[in-house]
């Protein structure tokens, strides 16, 4: 696949380098260079900032986490809804 990739890219480079009387060497490295800026400038996304909500609820999750576990690991009853809805409550959340 990579070889007939590379076999079209020829064909079409070799016919702009003669017209522009650029050596066949420069203009495929042009052509690489800008294509694997292009795919990196594509790739690098920003990351979402996280809000200050958002970490105090973290640490309180992990805190309250362990009161609504079995000694195993596994949620107890209703465990998870609950470590939630009291992590909210610490995190200071639903203020209107």
């Amino acid at each position: 696949m990579a070889a007939r990739l590379r076999a079209m890219a020829d064909a079409l480079l070799i016919p702009t380098a003669m017209v522009t009387g650029l050596p066949h060497d420069l203009v495929t490295g042009f052509v690489e260079g800008t294509t694997v800026g292009a795919v990196e400038a594509g790739k690098a996304t920003k990351k979402k900032r996280v809000s200050a909500y958002n970490r105090a609820y973290k640490r309180a999750f992990k805190r309250v986490a362990q009161k609504y576990k079995l000694k195993n690991g596994k949620w107890k009853a209703n465990g998870f809804k609950r470590a939630v809805k009291e992590a909210h409550k610490i995190a200071g959340g639903k203020k209107k």
